[in-house]
């Protein structure tokens, strides 16, 4: 089978099936096999792993997938692609399943379970960009067994997950993936990398899961709940930002005399707020209702 990391091999499949590209489904497909081979280096997959792939286009990383794993299950939503898969480009791997789902619709719990003995998994996908928050926070908050989630996202999403406090890029999705992962770039990918072109440059980011969360906090979806009221409103102070986003939840006074309890002044700022501040004053918060 010809790798499809070479452009020519990528033209020839989408000429033999006159191929159009939906836009609503954000289609890029890879035509670099360095940036390939980076992207299964980075997912550390070893020959006894189940991975689990998102939109999988016409199998151009899939065949690099099953190569290194023991078992590949490729989730692909747009049923054009999937006589390509199926009957062409990865007819010849007997180690792959392709399944024609919205993956924000997928038991994917339930495939582990059955594909893997419900031993943690890896997922490894490019995606389109303006889905890759849900899926990955889909992910983590499901609490699906899995070591490690690498993907193709656009180079600023992946600036923002790893920002530290205190950062233009640092937020709210920071704040959540680093709550559930540790977020490593692995790689920066140009435009022309891709068939077709993107307007935006592009990062491969490995997000390796904590076996435990870094910080404790008695209501994750409280903290939450905090911290995006805190970004909502970024220059605000976060006693002014919370009243305005949970102010039915909690009280100014009760945010600015935990701030005191905290040794936080009421002047600061959301974004000087590191995961253990966010957990903390929760917790307080908590307590204190």
């Amino acid at each position: 089978m010809a790798s499809l990391g070479e452009p020519k091999n990528t033209i020839a499949i989408l000429n033999k099936y006159n191929f159009v590209f939906q836009k609503k489904f954000g289609q890029n497909f890879l035509i670099d096999p360095r940036v390939l081979e980076k992207i299964v280096l980075a997912a550390g997959i070893e020959k006894d792993d189940l991975v689990i792939e998102i939109g999988p286009g016409i199998g151009t990383m899939t065949q690099y997938l099953c190569e290194s794993a023991r078992h590949v299950v490729a989730v692909e939503i747009d049923r054009n692609l999937i006589p390509i898969l199926t009957g062409d480009t990865l007819k010849d791997y007997s180690n792959v399943t392709v399944i024609n789902e919205d993956i924000l619709k997928l038991d994917i719990n339930r495939i582990i379970k059955e594909q893997n003995g419900g031993r943690p998994a890896r997922v490894v996908a490019n995606l389109p960009y303006y889905i890759t928050t849900p899926i990955i926070m889909g992910l983590f908050e499901a609490h699906v067994p899995l070591l490690n989630v690498t993907v193709m996202v656009q180079k600023e999403v992946a600036n923002r997950m790893q920002a530290e406090p205190g950062s233009k890029d640092y937020g709210a999705l920071s704040l959540a993936v680093q709550y559930y992962a540790e977020p490593y770039i692995a790689a920066n990918v140009p435009q022309n990398c891709f068939m077709p072109r993107p307007n935006v440059a592009s990062a491969v980011i490995r997000l390796t899961l904590h076996k435990e969360p870094p910080v404790s906090v008695e209501d994750e979806h409280f903290m939450f709940a905090l911290i995006r009221a805190a970004f909502n409103q970024r220059r605000k102070t976060l006693v002014n930002a919370l009243a305005n986003g949970v102010g039915e939840l909690v009280s100014k006074e009760a945010v600015t005399d935990a701030l005191g309890r905290m040794g936080q002044p009421a002047t600061v700022r959301g974004e000087m707020f590191t995961l253990a501040d966010f957990a903390l004053l929760s917790n307080i918060l908590q307590e204190n209702k």
